[in-house]
């Protein structure tokens, strides 16, 4: 009997040492850590999103905004494989929201991180207000709030605008010590990628406590995100429309307007085209296909270089008279068919002996021919040279612009393995052969004739930019705006020459891509004798002439531009 009161003594002495060893180790030990744990239950932390900084034509039309928009979201860390079922079925019937959808965005969005889990997005006002209305029996689940691009115009200016999309697993990686988030967005191409860290903006939140159903108790903290700066591009948006809609004639091509004397582009169009909308969140299937098809909707083409057909005799034309082999006065007999070295070269037309701005005006081919052989072929790229062909132009979109292609002589050694030829100058001094030139450049190009001899640096957002003096003499300049309006006075554009625009001047262009059909341009500017606007408007394979298929797209927007500008004819007497 005695020995019972101490036999219990001791299991009550080590049930005692137990629990104290066992509260010295969650206390002492391992308090800090417990602590955390039971924070990370009861304190919750909630994200905010910054909203974009929007994008505006010159006089603060919108072109890209953002929108509110609801999600449902999982708290993976909440929910265990063995409580998802309920917590599916009970979703289905409150929000409405397939079980298949559920399920699929429950494994596609599985983390290791534990983040929060998207299972559907753009809910209706009703679903939302469904899910606050039964929140307490949806534990692990929540509807918040998300903020996405908005593009009002759909297509308009896509390419210039670009898009966003969410970042991957391997960006978040680089991009979180920059503050970025696993859910954030960035831009993907166009302005929306060249301008991120301007228009992105930064993340704030909430720290509020919860109670055991995850309700809200109060709220612990708050940082307010702070919203994107707005950007004000040099687009004009009646004139983009204007463009946007030219370009509903052809498949494929581009159009670009720019101001020749600073620049400014005021509107820049490319076709196929998409809708940026479709990125927001994510496209379809079927919507990815599309834009991944043959026809390449998501490519720039006014970045991507084509044969210039005889808009280059431009370039031949100032390598004639600023090499000093021809003057201003010079004249050469043109025929229907000139023949060299055994070979025969046809034209659309003799004209006799003729002079450089007639030639321009005709498009005069055995003109150019001869041109071309006399002062051969470094004098040919020289030139181009000088007029900003063969290199990209400093355009802010510099990851998508390409440089063209000048197929010289080092070039064909180079690449072909092969020698120069005369027939390589022949089919270069008309815009044929080993060239590819960008609209852009062509812009470019004609802003030089436009605006006297400056190479301008074409821009989206306003800012300090170069312009190169190339020097040509003013000789050669006035030959080219003697030449550019008559082929709108009497050449192979007078469907310019229309009482309702001012003076315009321009050289029309078919490029030939057999055994598809032929490529269509046309460069202008007006007014011819004090420009303000330089236009240069491309069918990729749209077949035609330069001055059938792509002028009327130049008419269309110079009319656009010029509306109510001119002056009203005066009332008879």
């Amino acid at each position: 009997m005695g020995r019972q009161p101490a036999l219990l003594l001791a299991v009550v002495l080590v049930f005692c040492g137990a629990m104290v060893a066992r509260l010295a180790w969650l206390q002492l030990l391992h308090g800090a850590e417990n602590r955390a744990r039971a924070d990370e239950n009861r304190i919750r932390l909630m994200a905010r999103n910054p909203i974009r900084g929007r994008l505006l034509d010159r006089h603060g039309q919108v072109l890209a905004t953002s929108r509110l928009t609801y999600n449902l979201y999982i708290q993976p860390r909440e929910v265990s494989d063995a409580q998802w079922p309920a917590l599916r079925d009970r979703l289905v019937a409150v929000m409405g929201v397939p079980a298949a959808q559920l399920e699929a965005r429950r494994r596609s969005g599985a983390n290791a991180e534990g983040f929060r889990i998207a299972l559907a997005s753009g809910l209706k006002p009703e679903q939302v207000l469904r899910f606050r209305e039964q929140a307490s029996g949806l534990a692990g689940a929540e509807v918040d709030v998300d903020i996405l691009r908005s593009y009002p115009h759909g297509r308009l200016a896509a390419h210039v605008l670009g898009y966003t999309s969410g970042i991957t697993e391997e960006e978040y990686a680089q991009l979180e010590a920059k503050g970025y988030r696993i859910l954030d967005r960035v831009g993907r191409s166009g302005v929306e990628k060249q301008y991120e860290a301007h228009l992105r903006g930064e993340w704030g939140g909430q720290q509020v406590e919860v109670n055991a159903a995850g309700q809200v108790q109060r709220i612990l903290g708050e940082k307010p995100a702070k919203a994107g700066k707005d950007l004000r591009l040099t687009l004009d948006l009646a004139l983009q429309q204007a463009a946007e809609r030219a370009l509903d004639g052809v498949r494929k091509g581009a159009i670009v307007a720019l101001d020749p004397q600073t620049g400014a582009i005021r509107a820049l169009a490319s076709r196929p085209t998409f809708d940026p909308n479709v990125f927001s969140p994510a496209p379809s299937t079927s919507q990815w296909s599309a834009l991944n098809a043959p026809t390449a909707p998501l490519l720039n083409r006014a970045f991507q270089g084509f044969p210039p057909a005889s808009t280059f005799k431009i370039v031949t034309t100032v390598a004639g008279l600023e090499s000093g082999r021809y003057t201003a006065g010079s004249k050469v007999m043109t025929m229907n068919s000139f023949c060299y070295a055994g070979l025969c070269y046809g034209d659309h037309g003799a004209h006799g002996a003729i002079g450089f701005p007639l030639a321009l005006a005709v498009s005069s081919n055995t003109f150019y021919y001869q041109v071309g052989l006399k002062v051969g072929p470094d004098e040919l790229f020289k030139a181009a040279r000088r007029m900003g062909y063969g290199q990209v132009t400093g355009i802010e979109l510099k990851e998508e612009e390409t440089p063209g292609l000048l197929g010289d002589q080092a070039w064909k050694r180079e690449v072909l393995g092969e020698a120069w030829t005369p027939v390589d100058t022949i089919t270069s001094a008309i815009g044929q052969g080993a060239l590819q030139v960008t609209p852009i450049q062509m812009a470019r190009l004609y802003a030089a004739v436009a605006n006297g001899g400056w190479l301008v640096t074409p821009h989206l957002v306003e800012r300090p930019t170069e312009r190169i003096w190339i020097g040509l003499k003013p000789a050669t300049l006035q030959v080219l705006r003697d030449g550019l309006r008559q082929v709108v006075t009497n050449g192979t554009a007078t469907l310019l020459n229309d009482p309702s625009l001012p003076p315009v001047a321009g050289k029309t262009g078919t490029g030939e891509d057999p055994p598809r059909p032929d490529h269509a341009w046309f460069g202008g500017y007006a007014p011819a004798g004090k420009p303000t606007l330089v236009i240069i408007a491309f069918g990729e394979n749209s077949g035609g002439y330069g001055g059938t298929v792509a002028a009327p797209m130049v008419k269309a927007l110079m009319t656009t531009w010029f509306r109510g500008s001119l002056p009203s004819p005066s009332p008879r007497s």
